[in-house]
């Protein structure tokens, strides 16, 4: 009987054995694809090196920003919802020498804008965004094409 007992040992012994071999294996073959991709991956640049790209690129406009006052107004379907919405332009102040003036026409088209805007048309992200870009233009038509962007800073639907 004790015959019998150690090829059972030996064979429980020598599965372990295996399974470690294996496991070892998949290991070192895991740790060499990692390392072969990361050879393969590109550097960065180097911080103290001006970058070949910008140097032939033209150099980054200043832009400003000037804040509109909050427009509160109901939406045109429903009559008994309001809208609170906050925003700001950014233009180059080169380009645009009165912003204030400017700031007030944007403020009361969107204004007139948001009287015709139902709720349906602020749900969710693609209704923000669709608003986002028809106040963008209408700043952009507003202005001449000075301000390069309207930034929804808060819109609250009540």
């Amino acid at each position: 009987m004790s015959d019998s007992a150690s090829p059972q040992g030996a064979a429980v012994r020598e599965t372990r054995r295996g399974s470690l071999i294996e496991w070892g294996i998949v290991v070192c073959l895991a740790a060499s694809a990692g390392a072969a991709f990361e050879a393969l991956r590109p550097a960065p640049p180097a911080a103290d090196k001006p970058a070949e790209s910008s140097a032939s690129a033209p150099p980054a406009q200043p832009s400003t920003i000037v804040d509109l006052p909050p427009i509160v107004t109901n939406l045109g379907a429903p009559q008994d919802t309001w809208v609170r919405l906050e925003g700001s332009i950014i233009f180059d102040p080169k380009t645009l020498p009165h912003p204030e003036a400017v700031a007030g026409q944007i403020g009361d088209d969107v204004l007139a804008y948001l009287r015709t805007v139902t709720l349906h048309q602020l749900e969710g992200p693609i209704g923000l965004e669709n608003i986002r870009q028809d106040l963008n233009e209408r700043a952009a038509t507003r202005s001449g094409g000075k301000v390069q962007a309207f930034v929804i800073r808060t819109l609250v639907v009540q």
